[in-house]
This record gives structure tokens, C-alpha cells and sequence, in this order.
């Protein structure tokens, strides 16, 4: 029987373990490196390399091209017309007078956002008017020669579109276009700041926990030679050599199992690891220990997260900026409920008017809407949302100010759970020694300090896990202050590229001036 048990063994097939797998980008970028891979570094690298940072960052070229495209309602316009006609007249003798004559105009129009618009130039007359038809030559605003006189003009809203207009409006947003590229960017980067940091902290727990799992795999199969020495001594049954070998197929199992989660994790990770236009792919070499307990922020550094919450929080800010847009939207509606009176004047147009000297044209538009049922309209559609953006704004400040006492609520019980996991690793670890010592005396069964040590992986997952939950709720205190949202500091910045060409600052307008 002994025999056949042996020949079982031998025959029995044997998993080792898979070394861990890496991908090209790993084996490339920094295959020297031994330091470990810090929180800081992680969102430093964001800051400088991840392409949503940089791809969000493309909105402050949107938020230029906006204005300049609302500049374009004002932008000086140079024009050249050239008008010619033939005139025909008859008197009472039926003679007729034809007259052939024209100009060609050279003038600058401008626009301003208030309103009007002026425009100026040179107009050189020809034809034979000024032969045939003397009393016809426009004598003022003269110039080098009878045919050639300035020419001016313009048109102005008195009214409705004097200082608030649809073109001064949409200028006005244009500019808003620019702090809210920045909200954008800031509510990005926080946003991935504090998924990287998540992300970092469950790629330690993994790395911990495989590590943990090849510990006690190492035990097992160490203990598996000892109880078959045991077996051929007949000093235990040899069942207890099958049970060893379960034992050590199982945790085999679970190493395989930590190891794929470690490479999920990495590879997870690696998305906020960029170089060289490259995810780079951490090895679990590169985890560090857990940190240890800070202190916790006391009542008036909560008090103070609070207020830079509603400041500092991009949701907050662009929520500010939207009642910006608002107050725009409901002062142009209100435009719309005076008269509309416009002014238009300067030279005629019209070659016919020019051969026979009409020189000047004045014009005057007074229209009045009976009921006003436009501008009343716009005017109640922009107070509703102004109403609408009241009730946003009061949820949003509170959200965040929630926000704070949420993170200091997971910073405190997660900074309890680690204590209470510490200790019961320890306890759990004095279990195991004490029941491996019971076992060499032949006090107990395998089956028991089986037991014990699956107690001491499962206590110090519970600890890693805390350990993360904690490192995680002191990143999302600053989340909730806003201060992830701000750049990374420079100094660390520098460490690992160039910050003036972070991914952070990306689409910003280099040098001063404007287009």
C-alpha cells in the first residue's frame, strides 16, 4: 500500500508556478530601475505625460478660436466696388439728355462691439457727367480733382443692439471660453490623479498579497517533503501525505490566481504611466511598503477644506462661470425689449444717384413690438435658468463640503481598521507558530495548521486592503479641498520631465500679446 502511495505521488502532475508576465513596454523602458515606485511620481507622470490631460488641454486652442471667431463680427473690412449706368431724361421739347458716368470706391469699413459701424475711403469718379452734365458734379468733400472726393459713413443702433447686441454677446462668452477651458482641465486631472492613486494603492495590495500567497506556498511544499519523509518512517498515515499535496495544489492555485491579479493591476496602472508615448508597465519589484499613520486633520483644518472646497473644486468654478453666461444671456434678453431705432447714413450708393449729384443718404428705422412677446420670452427663458443654476450651485457647495466629512470619515475608520487587522495578524501569526510547534510534536494534525496559516493570509489581505483604504481616503482629502485639481508641484515635476511642456499645460498660448 505504502508502495502504490509513492508511485501515486511520483506520477502526480506538478504546476510551477508562471513567472510573471511583462509586456514589450516593461522590458524597454527602465529595465535597470530598482527604486520604488512612489504615489508622487505616479501623479507626476500624469501631469506631464497622460494623453486625456493633454487631450483636454486642446480645449484653451478651442476657447482662442472661439474669439476669434466672435472678432470677426468687427474685423476692418477693406472694399473696392466699381458702379457704372447710363441715365436717360426727356424734357418737354422731347430732347433727350443720356448721361454715362460711375465711380469706383476705395474705403475701410469698421465695426465696434457697441453697436456701429463706420466706414471711410476714397471714391474716383468717371464717365461724362462732368461734361455734359455740370450741375451734376458733387462739389464738397473734394479731393485732388473734381472726380475724386472722400467718402464717409455709417449706421448706428440707438436703441435696441446700442452696447448689448447678439455679436457683443457672443464675444462676451467667447471670452468665458478661456476659464472654462481651464475648469476643464483642472476637473480632469483631479479626476485622474485620484483614479491613478487608487489604482496605485490596489496594485501594492496585489503585489503584497502575491507575495504573501508564494510565502505560504513555499511553507506548503516545504512541509509536503518533510510529511513524505514522515510517510516513509511510518510515523504518519499516509493520508496525511495526500492531504500535504492538496494543500500544496491549492495554494499553488491561489498564487496563480494572485499572480494574474497582479498583472491586471499593473497593467491597469500602467494607463497612467506614460513614456515616450508608451503605457509603461510597473514590475511588482517596484512596490514600496505601506505608509504609516499621520495625524488626522483637526476641526479647524476642516473647517478650512470646507471653504476651499466651494472655492478650489472645478465643479464649483464652473458653475460660476456658467451664471457668467447667464447674466449675459438674461442682460442681452432684456436689450430685446426696447424699440428698435437705427441710424444709417453716408454717400449713395447708386452710380444713377451719382450722375445726376445726389451726394448724401440718411435713413432712420424706428419698429416697436406691440406685445414684446420675443424679448419677454428670452427674458423669462434666462431667469429660469438662472433659477436652475441657484438650486445647482446650492447642491454643488454642499456636495463638496460633504465631500470633506465623507473623506474624513473612510481617513478615520480606515486608520481603525488598520489597527484592528494589525492586531489580528499578529494574533493570527501566534496561532500559526503555536500550532506548527504542536505539530512537530505530533500534538495535532496537518489539517490544522492548515488552518492556521490560511488565518494569516486572510488576516493580511485584510490588513493590505485597510492599509490601501487608508493611503486612498488621505488622497481623497485632497480631492475634496481641491487641491488635486492644481498642478503637481514643480520640484517633483522636474524629477521627471520638462514641466513646461506637461501634459497639464497643453494648448496654453505661449509668449503675451494677443491675435
Amino acid at each position: 500500500m505504502a508502495a502504490l502511495l509513492l508511485v501515486i505521488l511520483i506520477l502526480l502532475p506538478v504546476t510551477t508556478l508562471a513567472e510573471p508576465v511583462h509586456d514589450s513596454s516593461a522590458l524597454k523602458a527602465q529595465s535597470a530601475r530598482t527604486e520604488p515606485l512612489t504615489i508622487s511620481e505616479v501623479l507626476a507622470r500624469i501631469e506631464l505625460t497622460h494623453p486625456l490631460l493633454r487631450a483636454t488641454g486642446v480645449d484653451r486652442i478651442k476657447a482662442r478660436a472661439k474669439i476669434l471667431k466672435a472678432l470677426g463680427a468687427w474685423e476692418p473690412t477693406f472694399k473696392n466696388t466699381t458702379e457704372a449706368a447710363r441715365y436717360q431724361s426727356w424734357n418737354f421739347l422731347s430732347t433727350l439728355n443720356e448721361n454715362t458716368g460711375g465711380f469706383n470706391d476705395t474705403k475701410l469699413e469698421v465695426g465696434h462691439p457697441w453697436g456701429f459701424r463706420v466706414v471711410g475711403g476714397i471714391r474716383n469718379g468717371f464717365g461724362d457727367n462732368y461734361t455734359l452734365n455740370v450741375h451734376a458734379v458733387i462739389p464738397d468733400a473734394l479731393m485732388f480733382y473734381p472726380q475724386q472726393q472722400m467718402i464717409f459713413g455709417g449706421s448706428f443702433h440707438l436703441l435696441r443692439g446700442l452696447m448689448m447686441n447678439d455679436e457683443y454677446a457672443e464675444f462676451q462668452k467667447a471670452e468665458l471660453a478661456g476659464p472654462q477651458a481651464e475648469i476643464a482641465v483642472a476637473q480632469k486631472r483631479q479626476d485622474l490623479y485620484l483614479a491613478g492613486a487608487v489604482q496605485y494603492w490596489d496594485w501594492q495590495v496585489a503585489v503584497k498579497q502575491a507575495e504573501m500567497q508564494k510565502r505560504t506556498l513555499a511553507v506548503a511544499e516545504e512541509r509536503l517533503i518533510q510529511v513524505q519523509g514522515l510517510a516513509k518512517g511510518g510515523r504518519v498515515a499516509p493520508l496525511d501525505v495526500i492531504e500535504v499535496n492538496q494543500e500544496v495544489q491549492n495554494r499553488r492555485e491561489a498564487a496563480i490566481a494572485a499572480q494574474r491579479k497582479v498583472e491586471y493591476e499593473q497593467y491597469k496602472l500602467s494607463l497612467f504611466l506614460w513614456e515616450n508615448g508608451e503605457p509603461v508597465t510597473p514590475r511588482p519589484e517596484w512596490a514600496p511598503e505601506f505608509q504609516g499613520e499621520t495625524p488626522l486633520p483637526t476641526k479647524e483644518e476642516i473647517a478650512a477644506n470646507k471653504v476651499a472646497a466651494k472655492e478650489d473644486r472645478p465643479e464649483v468654478q464652473d458653475l460660476y462661470i456658467e451664471a457668467k453666461l447667464n447674466n449675459i444671456d438674461i442682460k442681452l434678453a432684456k436689450n430685446y425689449l426696447l424699440p428698435k431705432f437705427d441710424v444709417t447714413g453716408g454717400r449713395m450708393e447708386s452710380a444713377a444717384d451719382w450722375i445726376v449729384g445726389i451726394g448724401y443718404r440718411i435713413d432712420s428705422t424706428l419698429a416697436v413690438p406691440l406685445f414684446q412677446r420675443e424679448g419677454r420670452g428670452k427674458v423669462m427663458y434666462a431667469e429660469a435658468d438662472q433659477q436652475q443654476l441657484a438650486f445647482k450651485q446650492l447642491y454643488t457647495e454642499q456636495q463638496v463640503s460633504i465631500d470633506v466629512d465623507n473623506w474624513l470619515s473612510a481617513q478615520v475608520r480606515s486608520r481603525d481598521r488598520v489597527k484592528a487587522a494589525t492586531e489580528a495578524l499578529r494574533l493570527a501569526k501566534t496561532l500559526e507558530e503555536g500550532e506548527r510547534t504542536r505539530f512537530n510534536m505530533g500534538a495535532t494534525t496537518v489539517l490544522f495548521v492548515n488552518v492556521r496559516e490560511r488565518n494569516v493570509v486572510e488576516s493580511a489581505y485584510q490588513l493590505y486592503r485597510a492599509q490601501a483604504d487608508y493611503a486612498v481616503a488621505r488622497g481623497g482629502m485632497l480631492y475634496a479641498k481641491g487641491a488635486l485639481a492644481k498642478p503637481w508641484p514643480q520640484s517633483e515635476l522636474a524629477k521627471y520631465g520638462n514641466p513646461l511642456t506637461a501634459a497639464g499645460m497643453h494648448g496654453s498660448k505661449p509668449g503675451v500679446g494677443r491675435d
